[in-house]
């Protein structure tokens, strides 16, 4: 199964409104890293940048102004996604602006049922929180003490961890490929070695005449429906 960790970085709030200016994206398959990354920054056009999204992720308007359109990274964007699962932290809130920019050039929405929420997920698996990327990366012991800013990118990688952590990590995963890889084998077996305990002597009993006829008294005066009278013979 291959699937995309990713995040955005965007003008605003309001995806009506507010654009993409950065996309970062995680490939996995079968919830392994392949080492294949996604990263673009944006240029939203006339749509500056709110201070407050500014003060979470750091980019500038003019840091942007000479960044490709929406538009222009699509093919790129589409390319890399398809045919795989979109796995994202507050998933409502990335598809939200990924799929009102692809309804401004005329795309059909992302399916909702190609859409992983890692928020919804650490939410069940964890009921009483906190469950933002950093708590989940100090639940996993997951470094992230490089990122003092948002980033598509960065915080893709991290979730990316997170994810693979609250499948049941790497060592399950591993586990599964070394089941798969045994039954494989036995597939493969075409000799069948008979083995045969039948010995050529008795060994010779292990309890004394005098132990086995005590035996025999404490059975016999158990009654004839005591479940020792089956074996005493």
């Amino acid at each position: 199964m291959r699937e995309i960790v990713f995040d955005t970085e965007t003008t605003g709030l309001e995806n009506k409104f507010d654009r993409v200016i950065e996309i970062g994206g995680v490939e996995l398959l079968n919830h392994f890293p392949t080492g294949r990354t996604f990263h673009v920054y944006i240029n939203p056009g006339d749509r500056k940048v709110h201070p407050d999204a500014l003060a979470v992720h750091g980019i500038t308007d003019a840091f942007l102004k000479d960044k490709p359109s929406f538009a222009e990274i699509v093919p790129e964007l589409q390319e890399f996604f398809d045919g795989a699962k979109w796995v994202a932290h507050n998933a409502t809130f990335d598809m939200g602006f990924i799929n009102a920019e692809f309804d401004r050039l005329g795309l059909p929405p992302v399916a909702p049922d190609l859409v992983t929420d890692t928020l919804s997920l650490a939410r069940r698996k964890h009921p009483m929180g906190p469950n933002s990327l950093d708590a989940l990366c100090r639940r996993y012991g997951i470094d992230n003490s490089h990122r003092t800013k948002h980033g598509a990118l960065l915080d893709s990688e991290l979730l990316a961890e997170v994810y693979i952590e609250m499948l049941g990590g790497r060592q399950a995963a591993l586990g599964l490929t070394s089941v798969d890889t045994r039954r494989s084998q036995v597939v493969e077996v075409t000799e069948v070695i008979e083995i045969s305990y039948d010995r050529a002597r008795a060994l010779a009993p292990r309890l004394s005449s005098e132990e086995m006829e005590g035996h025999a008294k404490l059975v016999s005066g158990l009654g004839s429906k005591a479940i020792w009278s089956k074996y005493a013979n």
